[in-house]
């Protein structure tokens, strides 16, 4: 081995690297994201998106990165100065390590870790700091108003998407991202556990805080707000930065999951080629999932956005984790997994569908209690 070799087998130099191409793997993602989003809604709209830079507007995430880069950042004069300037790296950086857990293909990752399952929602959840500190620091009733609202939702919707993943983590028995995928084999969990696929999603639109669930930004109720007093280079950060990098993050973890990751299907035969374009594939579509339900529900209020969670979604969470603990006890067959589950979400669906449909009276009274 000679001294170059030598060079790139420490430790530090090999995760140097490998942290570096996911960094330029992150700004790529957001440079494509904010023009495939523009470009998705449009169609869904019937409108035809960004057409006049570049051939069919392939190059405006270009000239809106220049806009931002060259616009003025302001700060409020009554905003605390360290504070106002270190919110948005509070709020990115947990999401950027989140990435360092996921693997990629079956051998490549910045780190494969034994808990990285764990690793993933300890890091992710300290993103909510960051808003409270962008809305505090800001010194706007509408901008602390916005973290209180982004504090509750990301809380409590955290709690049902950690027992959704934790039910689907017994079915493994274990936490390492790359063993989940490789128990697997040929049927993805999302065969067993459509309940807890359902619940992963609607958790994870509500980590993003996308319509129907964005009533921390509500331009008609906050007028934005965490981010409101925030412009320029620090806006990208706390908003578009962000949001992106966390929406390809949720979305790789969904696919390694639920959708048998790199492994499914002939992964392991066709090599690592193939591994990248499962990967490629299966991100994308749960992107455009979540481009889709932004597109086209409408924003709940704070008392739904609530209610879904505590009232629906945690006690579908809780009865999962049960009864797949009970399957696993008595060993009962595969199948049952996917009959108990499947009941269960469509239990769930009608209890919302009855809960719309119940007249004017009854919807007030559940409203006030709420």
């Amino acid at each position: 081995m000679n001294q170059l070799e030598r060079f790139f087998d420490n430790v530090w130099v090999d995760a140097f690297w490998r942290l570096l191409v996911v960094f330029a793997l992150v700004v790529l993602v957001v440079l494509v994201l904010t023009y495939v989003e523009r470009k998705f809604i449009g169609r869904i709209q019937m409108r035809l998106g960004p057409m006049r830079t570049g051939p069919y507007g392939i190059l405006q995430p270009l000239a809106d990165t220049v806009k931002v880069l060259l616009k003025e950042d302001l700060r409020p004069l009554t905003a605390d100065r360290i504070a106002f300037e270190l919110a948005p790296f509070l709020t990115f950086v947990p999401v950027f390590l989140t990435l360092l857990a996921l693997p990629f293909t079956e051998s490549w990752g910045v780190r494969i870790l034994g808990l990285g399952l764990l690793y993933f929602f300890a890091v992710s959840g300290l993103t909510v700091l960051g808003y409270i500190i962008a809305g505090w620091a800001s010194d706007s009733k509408y901008g602390l108003l916005g973290a209180m609202r982004a504090a509750a939702q990301l809380i409590s919707y955290e709690i049902p998407m950690v027992l959704a993943v934790l039910a689907l983590a017994m079915l493994a028995s274990s936490l390492n991202l790359v063993e989940i995928v490789e128990k697997q084999g040929r049927v993805p969990f999302i065969v067993w556990q459509p309940l807890g696929f359902f619940i992963f999603m609607a958790a994870a639109i509500s980590d993003l805080t996308r319509r129907p669930f964005d009533v921390a930004a509500a331009e008609s109720e906050v007028a934005g707000g965490p981010w409101i007093e925030f412009s320029g280079i620090r806006w990208s950060i706390l908003y578009a930065l962000t949001e992106y990098t966390n929406m390809f993050a949720l979305s790789v973890l969904g696919s390694l999951l639920f959708l048998g990751g790199w492994d499914w299907p002939l992964g392991r035969e066709l090599g690592w080629w193939w591994q990248l374009v499962l990967i490629f594939v299966k991100t994308t579509a749960l992107i455009l999932m979540i481009m889709w339900a932004t597109a086209s529900f409408p924003r709940v209020r704070v008392d739904q956005l609530m209610a879904f969670c505590w009232k629906i979604l945690l006690p579908l969470a809780l009865v999962q984790i049960f009864v797949n603990g009970l399957i696993l006890v008595y060993e009962w067959p595969d199948w049952t997994l996917l009959v108990t589950s499947g009941l269960t979400l469509l239990a769930g669906a009608y209890v919302i569908y009855a809960s719309l449909r119940a007249p004017t009276e009854v919807r007030i009274a559940a409203r006030s209690e709420a």
